[in-house]
């Protein structure tokens, strides 16, 4: 409510009270001196009127002043409940939007995982073959102490250093693609990431570590993309031995 208007109600209202004092103070003076002239009662019917119309208006003024705090509070319930309801609306588009922006995230990752999985491991062949052609080849002679001493060294193979150089490329493709190489070699099996090819008996390595890969395994963003074959060491038992005419 406007502080103007309570004040003014509060005023009126003081005002009413103090008439009612100043009423019967009157009334008792009338009453003392006794019957009044037709002047005086009129005077009193006017004063008496004067201040029932008073408290008429401060009534009608309250009454109003509720029904507009009503109304007021009424449209202020109004908004809140549409601001809630449009707030809500909000709140349940972001969530959807927000799911559905994971899922599509997902779903590309997959697709493209899927599309590139396959060039991946072609790559992954290619070098493969690169790798056991360099090691297919022989080791460059080293020089003699007598080359050495005057300063000539043999030519170098453009064959062998061609190979290593494309080998070194194809190992940054796939590195900068977040493939890397399983180790196994010196590990025990995990048949997670290798499967067994052939088993060795070696006394010097403990059973069942690696002693070898027949080929290289390798992991992509930290999950498998191609399985190592790998040589497992595996001791021989008494039966073995004696199947073999070793004596023990």
């Amino acid at each position: 409510m406007d502080p103007s208007i309570k004040e003014t109600l509060l005023d009126r209202l003081r005002a009413y009270l103090d008439g009612l004092d100043a009423a019967d103070t009157a009334e008792s003076e009338f009453a003392q001196i006794g019957d009044a002239g037709p002047a005086e009662a009129e005077a009193a019917g006017d004063a008496a009127g004067d201040e029932a119309r008073d408290l008429f208006s401060v009534f009608t003024e309250i009454a109003a002043a509720r029904n507009e705090v009503r109304t007021q509070t009424r449209v202020v319930k109004d908004a809140l409940d549409q601001f809630r309801a449009v707030f809500e609306t909000l709140q349940s588009g972001n969530e959807t939007l927000s799911r559905e922006l994971k899922e599509t995230r997902a779903r590309a990752g997959e697709q493209a995982r899927t599309i590139l999985r396959p060039l991946l491991l072609d790559i992954i062949d290619v070098r493969d073959r690169l790798a056991a052609g360099l090691a297919a080849v022989p080791p460059e002679a080293r020089s003699s102490w007598w080359s050495r001493w005057r300063r000539t060294a043999p030519a170098p193979d453009p064959w062998r250093e061609g190979l290593e150089m494309t080998l070194r490329r194809l190992d940054r493709v796939l590195a900068d693609r977040r493939v890397t190489p399983i180790v196994t070699v010196g590990r025990p099996f995990t048949p997670d990431v290798a499967r067994v090819v052939a088993t060795r008996d070696d006394p010097n390595v403990a059973e069942g570590l690696v002693i070898a890969e027949s080929r290289a395994g390798f992991a992509w963003d930290g999950q498998l993309l191609r399985a190592a074959e790998v040589i497992v060491a595996k001791r021989a038992g008494a039966k073995d031995r004696s199947d073999r005419g070793e004596v023990e």
